[in-house]
Formats: C-alpha cells, structure tokens, sequence
C-alpha cells in the first residue's frame, strides 16, 4: 500500500531531523520525506497535524508471559500493548517456561510474532540451560534460531568460573551478554535497604548487591573483552561504576527502568505490592543520579521493564506479592516526563528510547540496523505518530496490556501523564490506531 502522513512534526534524533514534513510510504519503506514527487499517488492519506511522527520506540526490555505462564499475559495481548505504547522493536527475555533455550522455541516464538504484525520481536536466548547458571547454552545454535543476545533474566549465575566461560565464549563469536548485576546472596530482600524499609519491617536489599555484582561483571568484561549490557540500574553507586567502565573504554552499556527513574521507596507507602518491583525502588539520591545518567549518556536506553503480573500473584501482602508491573503503554509518556523535567529538547527525550537502543541491539538484527529506529528515505517504516498535548491518567482497566498492575496507575501516584500514541505503523501497516473517528 502507498500511504501519506500529511502535515505531521517529523522527528528522527538520530540524524538530528526536526521539521513540519510529508512522509511518502510504499510498501514497507519510506520513500521519500518533504516535497515529494508528482507521480506519487497515495492510497491511504494520514493527517498528522499537530501530531509528531518519530521513530518506532525501541524498547529492550520486557517480559511476554509466554510460553507457559500465558494466565499473566498472552502474546497477542502484549504485542497489541507494544503497538498501543508506540513500541515497533521489542527484547523480550529468556525466563519463560519453559525456558528459551532451546531453537525450536525461538523460533516458534518469532513465527508467532510475525503472524501477529504488531511488533519486531527480538528475543534473548538464556545463557545457561534452564537458566540454571551450570551448563552454557548452545548461543551458536539459539543465534541461528534468532537471538540477538544472551541473558539470565533475573537469575544470578552464582559460579563466577560459568560466567567467565560465557564471556570467553561470546567474545569469541561477537555474541552479546544482557546482564542483570545483582548479587545472588546479597539481593534476596523485597524493598531497597534504607529507612523505609526498615520502618515497613521489610528485608531490604542493598545497593552493595548491585554493586559487588557490577564490579565482577567489569573485571570480567576487562579479561575477556566480551561485549556486555548491563540491565535496570538502580543505584547512584551503580552509575558510578558504569560511567568509569565506560571512561576505560570497556564495551559495556547500560538501560535503567521506567519504575526506577520516576520512582522511589518512599512510593511504597503502606505495602502497596503494585510498587513490588525488580530491582527494588531506592531513595532520592538514586533517582537523581539515575536521571542525570540518562541524560548525559552513560545509561544508554530508557526501558519499560515490562512484566505483566496475574491478579491472584500481585493481590498478596507486599512480601509475598510477585515483582513486576506492566509498563509497555506507559514507556513514552514517562520518557517525555522524564525529558520535560530534566529542560531537554524533544529530539534528546526521544533518542534514548528510539536511536540508542537501536545501537545497544547494533548488528544483531541484521538489516534492520541501519534503520528501525530511524525516519529516514529508504528505511523500514515502523514509526510512531503521536500528540504531545494529550493529558491522560494511568488507569488499569484502560490497559491493553493483560497485566493491569502498575505502580503509576494516578490512584497510587497522582501522576497525571502527557503525551499519547494515536497511530503505529509496522512496515507500513497499521499495528495500533487510536485516533478519534
């Protein structure tokens, strides 16, 4: 089909694009952006006044559910969640069940996905098998079923000696390592350690767990040489260490979490388990520093963390609530949120959340490299075409996602959000349409 956005505010952060343009769509690409030429007859025409049409969102983090815990979320339910959040390009991790470890369930994954047309899926294989932290997985074989990377999920490998084999291993072949430095004894609480923990009467995990697990991950990383992304920081502490990894020139980059960088542990208020996150929400101080991390570069990527979590798992005592929340639709509105209060300019807020995961994924999705992520002529058309002026609140029933749990729902927070998605496009086809009719 030949389509036409008309008239919309064109952002593409990765060339530094910011103007009130016509995009021309043929097929799956875009094939021309400003004046276009007379011979161009569209079949579909999109107005886009007062709307900005910038890149897919490119997020690098999310839990699908499935296979086998489909009672918390479905894949077309969180699919069609990705495409109502602007999301085009979507990590999804290994820890399902059962676990993604195997070719054949990678690949039955992608098909799955691909029939569905509302999102790129671009799976983590596990590291270990079964996630156990024992034995490595065969990552050649996952790599030719379509893993882009390889990750515990939220599963220490607690024998430094496999983990260093992995490095070796994936330094070897250019594979990628996702890890989530937490330490395995250490990180074993339900809050962040501090004084609301303690005056709640809840087992605390303390920054020290992220800490002593990223400076093993480093030392590793130096040995090895091995490329690796460091998953949900948390901690100002955490950021440090990054930013000096970073500074000795290590291939190391870093995504924080929606949750960790417009919340704090203060939210918890009285155990309220849609605030039971992982990692754990910390102070202040942390956030701060998380914030300004963001900004200047040294955390890479904005993620929406998203795991979707059943009524019967999250209705529980804080304690024995199961950590997760749904974030796919709340990504972009938390990113502008996010832009707005640190004064950057529309392009910076979205680079973090379009161009620079885009580069944290680099070759791995092959000839999609070059473009997801970007509006550019000739490149894949995944774009997301939404109004920057709309205010809405976060509420659970309005979800698409099937998990209805997060901890920015505006009871909880009072967090009024602005910004939200009227239309994406998925090579060129409409994945998600919200406009008024």
């Amino acid at each position: 089909m030949r389509s036409l956005i008309r008239g919309g505010r064109v952002i593409d952060p990765a060339s530094g694009r910011d103007e009130v343009a016509d995009i021309a769509i043929a097929g799956d690409r875009i094939v021309a952006i400003g004046r276009l030429g007379n011979d161009f007859e569209a079949e579909r025409v999109i107005d886009a006044a007062g709307l900005v049409v910038a890149p897919g969102l490119v997020d690098l983090a999310a839990r699908l559910r499935e296979p086998g815990q489909e009672h918390a979320g479905m894949l077309e339910s969180e699919l069609a969640a990705a495409a109502a959040g602007g999301v085009t390009s979507l990590v999804c991790l290994p820890d399902t069940d059962p676990v993604l470890d195997e070719p054949g369930l990678v690949e039955m994954l992608k098909f799955r996905a691909r029939k569905l047309s509302r999102c790129r899926l671009f799976p983590l294989g596990a590291l270990t098998r079964g996630l156990q932290g024992q034995v490595l997985a065969e990552m050649a074989e996952l790599t030719e079923s379509g893993c882009i990377g390889f990750s515990q999920g939220d599963a220490p490998v607690r024998d430094t000696q496999v983990l260093l084999r992995a490095l070796q291993y994936a330094s070897t072949f250019g594979y990628c390592v996702w890890l989530r430095p937490q330490d395995a004894w250490l990180g074993l609480g339900v809050a962040g350690a501090g004084p609301v923990a303690t005056r709640l009467g809840l087992s605390g995990v303390p920054v020290a767990a992220e800490t002593i697990a990223l400076q093993t991950i480093v030392e590793l990383v130096r040995m090895t040489g091995a490329r690796v992304h460091l998953c949900r920081l948390s901690s100002a502490a955490g950021v440090d260490l990054v930013r000096r990894a970073k500074a000795e020139g290590l291939p190391v980059t870093a995504d924080v979490s929606i949750n960790s960088l417009h919340l704090t542990d203060v939210d918890i208020g009285y155990f309220n388990a849609d605030m039971r996150v992982s990692p754990p929400l910390r102070g202040t101080a942390d956030r701060a520093a998380l914030r300004e991390a963001l900004a200047d570069g040294t955390l890479d990527a904005l993620v929406s963390d998203h795991n979707p979590v059943a009524e019967d798992a999250k209705n529980l005592p804080f304690a024995e609530a199961e950590p997760g929340a749904s974030g796919l639709e709340l990504l972009l509105p938390l990113a502008l949120r996010w832009g707005r209060d640190l004064g950057l300019s529309l392009p910076q807020t979205l680079a973090r959340i379009t161009a620079a995961p885009l580069a944290v994924l680099g070759e791995a999705i092959g000839s999609l490299a070059s473009s997801a992520g970007r509006v550019v002529e000739g490149g894949v058309a995944d774009l997301c075409l939404f109004d920057p002026s709309i205010e809405w609140r976060a509420d659970p029933d309005t979800l698409v996602s099937q998990g209805k749990h997060t901890p920015f729902a505006y009871a909880s927070t009072g967090m009024a959000l602005v910004g939200r998605v009227q239309l994406t496009l998925v090579a060129g086809s409409v994945a998600h349409d919200s406009r008024p009719r």
